[in-house]
This record gives structure tokens, sequence and C-alpha cells, in this order.
């Protein structure tokens, strides 16, 4: 029995891209400030719906934190202890925030209730100009990491969470103006309660993929039955087994396989070959195949199904 690996070019790797480190420096000053202010006049002006985006834009800085942080990890070199690296570090940053972003919504929601049964006055005025103001620092946000969002998942995450909440800024500031016009306060709360809604769906969506990815199933977009078929038809395979295909980060795919080859291995071509294939048909970058030639399969009489 043989074992022998190939590996994906370093250069594919996600971390190859640009730094983003400024990126992150200047998005987290900006909302860490806006969250400051937001807090501010929502209580004064007694906007849940502010107090809710604010809410929101405190995941963010906290997210952005995690997210710069395991992105730098991620880049630092394998060790004897962490031989893949910290690219894991990706996949625990997304599963954190998805959870503190949940608790913030609870709190969130229920303030919000609370003005559905009993209106408070609301400053309409000021929640607009406010939210105008949400919209021009998480629209530039959004715009620093956009370049990055077709090479990095982590980066195009990023991008459209700050174009999200450039969104709901919009939304909120909308809400301003129709309690300005109606002078019906109810309104606030209802849109800080929709703002909760549209949240809770995205980031219910990233807690259940970030769950997926700790417990290494296998990427949503593998087509499982097709790299097993690949390795099939690859010349002198006879049968694949011990198949497995997990994310070692959030941007790159792992996998490790048996292939039984009954005239034996057909050398470092070969091997290149499987991994060029599984590269640009399934996007798995990092492979690693053993060799059998079916004696031991035999041996132990399971046929190494």
């Amino acid at each position: 029995m043989t074992h022998q690996h190939t590996h994906g070019d370093p250069h594919l790797h996600s971390h190859a891209q640009a730094d983003f480190g400024r990126a992150f420096a200047i998005g987290l000053v900006l909302n860490t400030g806006f969250v400051i202010v937001e807090v501010a006049y929502g209580l004064a002006a007694g906007s849940t719906a502010l107090l809710a985006d604010a809410g929101h834009n405190l995941s963010d800085v906290l997210g952005l934190v995690l997210a710069w942080g395991s992105f730098s990890l991620a880049r630092r070199a394998p060790t004897d202890r962490f031989t893949y690296g910290y690219r894991g570090s990706t996949i625990l940053a997304a599963l954190f925030n998805a959870l503190l972003l949940l608790v913030a919504l609870g709190g969130i929601a229920l303030e919000a209730v609370q003005k559905v049964l009993d209106p408070a006055p609301v400053a309409g005025a000021t929640v607009s100009l406010v939210a105008l103001v949400g919209i021009a620092i998480n629209g530039a946000t959004a715009w620093m990491f956009a370049r990055g969002r077709r090479h990095d998942i982590n980066i195009r995450g990023a991008y459209l969470h700050m174009l999200a909440d450039a969104a709901i800024s919009a939304g909120v500031a909308v809400s301003g103006l129709l309690v300005l016009w109606t002078g019906k306060a109810v309104i606030d709360p209802v849109t800080s309660l929709v703002i909760v809604a549209y949240i809770f769906w995205g980031t219910w969506g990233l807690l259940r993929q970030s769950v997926a990815m700790s417990l290494s199933a296998v990427p949503t977009h593998i087509d499982l039955a097709g790299v097993e078929a690949e390795l099939l038809a690859s010349p002198g395979v006879a049968k694949v087994h011990d198949l497995h295909v997990w994310h070692m980060s959030t941007t790159e795919i792992a996998l490790t396989a048996h292939l039984v080859m009954p005239d034996g291995s057909k050398g470092d071509a070969f091997l290149s070959d499987v991994h060029e294939r599984l590269a640009n048909n399934h996007a798995i970058n990092h492979a690693t195949i053993q060799i059998e030639t079916g004696a031991d399969c035999a041996a132990h009489g399971n046929g190494c199904g």
C-alpha cells in the first residue's frame, strides 16, 4: 500500500489575494463611530429602528474584528502542531458571528414588540438624518471590499453584508420620513421588526453553513457522486473508497481518497492530472490520494468498499 499526496498550488489559496487589512481597519473605525452616533440619537429620538440598526452595526463591528483576525490567522504558515495552519479559524469566526448576531436580534425584537404595544413619540427627522449617514458609511465600507469579492468568499461576505446594511439604513430613513409625514410612531418599531426578520433570515443561513463546515460536512456545491465518477474515470482506477470532502476554511476545500489500482501507481504525472481535474472541475484545491493495488483489500475480505 502506498500513500501519495498532491496539494494545491499555494497561489490558488484565497489568502494569497490582496491584503485587505487597511479596509478592515477603516471599516472598523467608521462603523464603531457610527454605532456610538446611532445609540446616542436613537435614545434621544426614542427610535427603536435606530437602536435596532445600531445593534446590527455593533454586531458588524464584532464581525469585522473576528473576520480580520481570522483573515490574518489564515495567512500564517503551518506549524508542527497546526499542520494545516490556522485556516479553520475563518469557519470559527463565521460561527461566532452568527451566534452573536442572533443574541443581538433577540434583544432588539423584544424592545420593538414593547414599543409596538406601547408606542412612544419618535423624532422622525433625526432618525432619517442619522440613517442617511449610515447609508454613506456602510456604502463606503462595502466599496472598499468590492475589488476582492470575486476571489475570496470572506471578502465577498463582508462586501454583501455592508451593502445590505446600507439598504437597511435606507429603510430606517424611509420609516423616519413616514413617521414625520403621518405622525404614527408605531411605524418605527414595526420597521425595526422588519429589519430583525430580514437579518435573521440571512443569519440563520450563515449559522447553518458555518455549523456544517465545523462538522466537516461535504460543501453544498460539491457533487460527491460526480467527484467519485471523476476519480473512477482516471486510467487504471478500478475502485474508489474512503472518499471524504470537506472545508479546510471558508475558501478552501480538501479531499482524501483511496484509489484501488490493480496494476499499481501511474506515477507523479497521474497524480498531477487527478489534482488538476479536481481543481478545475470541482474547485477542490487540496487533495490527498492514497494508491492501493487491491491486495490489502482482498486480505481483509472487504473489497475496500
